[in-house]
């Protein structure tokens, strides 16, 4: 359970700790010798891409991505759990289309053959997480809609 409640924060740091340690060999390499693993910037595009989506999994988990709260603030029970799942199910529909886009970009890559412009490696190598990525979006963000609707019905049962 503890590595399910935690696993994007986890992707996170292993994919910090191994773009740390890329950067930290390309500076002590080119320091001490007149080369460069300038090849190794893809990998750290890409783990910056990656870092992000399972970023966003963590704040969609805490209920902390930018939100305009005008309107919430000013409804009642009611008003708010309806606009909680109105916004839950746009979020819902994005983070869908957008790991059924990011699943056809991995397989046409595959079925392609595409390969990446420094390392040569297989283009999917880097953009396999992806899906899951946003689909780990969608799950923190259906988690955290659940927790602020039973948050709301207890804040009405206490109101009542």
């Amino acid at each position: 359970m503890w590595l399910a409640s935690n696993f994007e924060k986890i992707v996170c740091a292993v994919i910090f700790a191994a773009m740390t340690a890329i950067g930290f060999a390309n500076v002590v390499v080119r320091y001490l010798t007149s080369h460069s693993f300038a090849a190794t910037e893809e990998i750290l595009v890409n783990g910056f891409v990656l870092m992000t989506v399972f970023g966003a999994a963590i704040a969609a988990r805490r209920g902390e991505h930018l939100a305009v709260t005008l309107f919430y603030d000013r409804l009642g029970t009611r008003g708010r759990m309806v606009l909680l799942w109105l916004q839950a199910a746009l979020a819902g529909i994005l983070l869908l289309l957008s790991t059924w886009f990011t699943g056809e970009l991995v397989a046409n890559q595959m079925r392609s053959g595409t390969t990446s412009y420094g390392l040569q490696l297989p283009a999917w190598w880097y953009t396999i997480g992806l899906p899951l990525a946003f689909l780990l979006v969608f799950v923190r963000f259906v988690q955290h809609a659940a927790g602020e609707h039973r948050a709301l019905a207890a804040e009405n049962d206490t109101d009542a």
